[in-house]
């Protein structure tokens, strides 16, 4: 057995760490033509929940292990990340197979590797710097393990006075070791270079015929280095083969997303209706009510209130304000502070001033809207001719009236009223009264004719 070299970092002293998120499968059991790493959990890609994780221990380098379809995979990882390195693992031989594919891209690289899996989107950064914890003990090498309700299908961690000696799969175990439920979530951290060495020593000597990243255990230990092994809930190694186990990531997610809401003051008058997305970013003392739905991009400010059954994207939402019920706030959406956005009212790319109104039956779209100006029910900004988007500029304090059509480009100024049912295609002057809708032509009687002679045409019509 060797010993380790004078240049084994000291127990506790500081190191760079490197991610390699292993995405190359293929996932065919999800029936699906969309690489099994972008399925999505919390409206991200799985792939971008093991990617924040990693970045949470803000590593040096990133590496992401594509293979099937890894032109989406490299973009999805170069959207979360732009520096992040790819490395394409032609044929799928086994998870130490694919991690080996990282080499070349971390050449030169000393400190603590992280080996993730993205079809494993649960792992909380606070597992991870338990293990880089452990690592920092002297431990050459850490694995990632849980306690198992049912242990069936699993490699064991088997453990010999606290120190991890091997893991074993399934298929190869004794019946005593059978017995052990403390079992492999596949994720382990790793010294680097060393660990490339301990790579290439792997064997493809089993049942599969495959490189097991699990045989890194007993070769770092004929090395000379120890190992150890790190315990997690098991709900955060659920892997994800199939739909039904995307669904169980999903609730998790956001049992996960619900409860940590919760925690940092935000209430949920029926937290179990309410989803959320990765990045959803609500501060302390807002209030949402039941079933709303938070996508990408949503960002609520304090003392704001979303009430029920609005669904939030892509927007910004100012202390104070209110939302819903029945809202639908779309990418590029501004809501200012003490803003009210009231039922059946949708916004896209507008931008709705500090205490202003848009409360019934509205769409405002490419629009900005001014501080207090109150926008009627029934409201549209015409924002698109068939080619172009074009955008309405209504100023501070206007008044636009019920039922009014908004033909962009058009700006109404700062204090003007449009009166109801117009249709408003040239610009209003600041404090102006615009009023653009047909004559009205009451003809006495004529609403009893009109009746008499449709009834005629009818009863002509059936007989």
């Amino acid at each position: 057995m060797e010993r380790p070299d004078d240049s084994t970092p000291r127990p506790g002293a500081p190191r760079p760490c490197a991610a390699v998120i292993l995405a190359a499968g293929a996932g065919t059991r999800m029936r699906s033509g969309l690489p099994k790493a972008l399925h999505p959990v919390g409206s991200a890609p799985m792939l971008a929940h093991v990617m924040a994780a990693a970045e949470a221990l803000s590593p040096a380098r990133v590496v992401v292990v594509a293979g099937h379809g890894a032109a989406a995979v490299t973009a999805a990882a170069r959207a979360i990340r732009p520096d992040v390195e790819i490395a394409l693992q032609q044929e799928q031989r086994g998870t130490a197979h694919a991690a080996a594919q990282a080499r070349e891209a971390l050449a030169g690289f000393e400190g603590d590797v992280f080996v993730l899996y993205a079809d494993t989107p649960l792992v909380r950064p606070e597992t991870l710097a338990a293990m880089a914890g452990a690592r920092a003990q002297g431990a050459g090498l850490v694995a990632l393990g849980f306690e198992a309700a049912d242990p069936t299908g699993y490699g064991r961690l088997i453990l010999e006075d606290g120190a991890l000696t091997r893991i074993v799969e399934e298929k190869e175990a004794t019946e005593a070791e059978r017995a052990v439920t403390f079992s492999n979530s596949g994720v382990i951290c790793a010294e680097s270079p060393a660990m490339w060495d301990w790579l290439a020593e792997v064997s493809d000597d089993n049942a599969k015929g495959e490189f097991y990243l699990t045989d890194l255990v007993a070769i770092a230990r004929a090395h000379g280095r120890d190992a150890a092994a790190v315990a997690c809930p098991e709900a955060e190694t659920l892997g994800v083969n199939s739909r039904a186990q995307l669904a169980q990531a999903e609730a998790a997610f956001q049992a996960r997303a619900r409860a940590a809401a919760l925690e940092a003051g935000v209430t949920l008058t029926a937290p179990d209706t309410v989803f959320f997305a990765l990045d959803t970013r609500i501060a302390p003392d807002v209030t949402v009510g039941p079933n709303v739905v938070f996508g990408p991009g949503a960002v609520i400010e304090t003392g704001a209130e979303i009430r029920a059954f609005s669904h939030i994207e892509g927007a910004h939402v100012g202390p104070g304000a209110i939302i819903g019920p029945f809202a639908r706030l779309r990418p590029g959406a501004e809501i200012g502070a003490d803003a009210h956005v009231g039922n059946f009212v949708e916004l896209k790319n507008a931008v709705l001033g500090e205490g202003a109104k848009a409360n019934h039956l509205t769409y405002l779209g490419d629009a900005t809207i001014g501080a207090g100006a109150n926008i009627g029910a029934g409201t549209i900004t015409c924002n698109y001719d068939g080619f172009l988007k074009h955008r309405t500029e209504i100023g501070a304090g206007a008044f636009i009236g019920s039922n009014s059509a908004l033909v962009a480009p058009v700006s109404v100024g700062a204090g003007a009223t449009v009166g109801a049912g117009s249709v408003i295609v040239s610009d209003v002057p600041e404090a102006a009264l615009a009023v653009a809708r047909g004559a009205q032509d009451t003809r006495p009687g004529g609403g009893a004719r009109l009746r008499d002679k449709l009834a005629a045409a009818k009863a002509a019509k059936q007989g």
